[in-house]
């Protein structure tokens, strides 16, 4: 008897039917869908095909909602796309409607500013960058 349960993450890459079919016919036990990304028609669309297959194939699949927690967010860009380069001022406004460029941007969250300290490292886009 397994005891060990596999979650499995369906999103745009494992959406397909047939993908889906393979990887519920692997074993998945509950499928989870990350609401960081998409919308919730996306992800309604996915959970009932979930259920779809998971009548089809006569399993049992738990669905599994990950909510995002709380989260910073950088205000707009123009253009969308920017590039840093290592060494270049960029300057972090907490609030306002400032536009983003390769020079400055806006944040969410207001208390930036009395939380961070010279020699800090900011992590932005999910991680992929580091500001000190």
């Amino acid at each position: 008897m397994r005891k060990t349960k596999m979650i499995c993450t369906v999103g745009p890459a494992s959406e397909n039917p047939e993908i889906l079919s393979k990887i519920i016919e692997a074993g998945m036990n509950a499928s989870r869908h990350n609401f960081s990304h998409g919308d919730h028609e996306e992800h309604a669309q996915r959970i009932n095909l979930v259920k779809e297959l998971a009548k089809k194939h006569n399993k049992e699949i738990a669905i599994m909602l990950d909510t995002k927690g709380p989260e910073i967010r950088t205000g707009k860009f123009e253009p969308k796309k920017v590039e840093l380069k290592s060494g270049d001022d960029f300057v972090i406004y907490a609030g306002g409607d400032v536009i983003g460029d390769t020079t400055q941007c806006t944040v969410t969250y207001e208390g930036l500013a009395n939380d961070v300290k010279p020699g800090n490292i900011i992590l932005i886009d999910d991680g992929l960058v580091g500001l000190e």
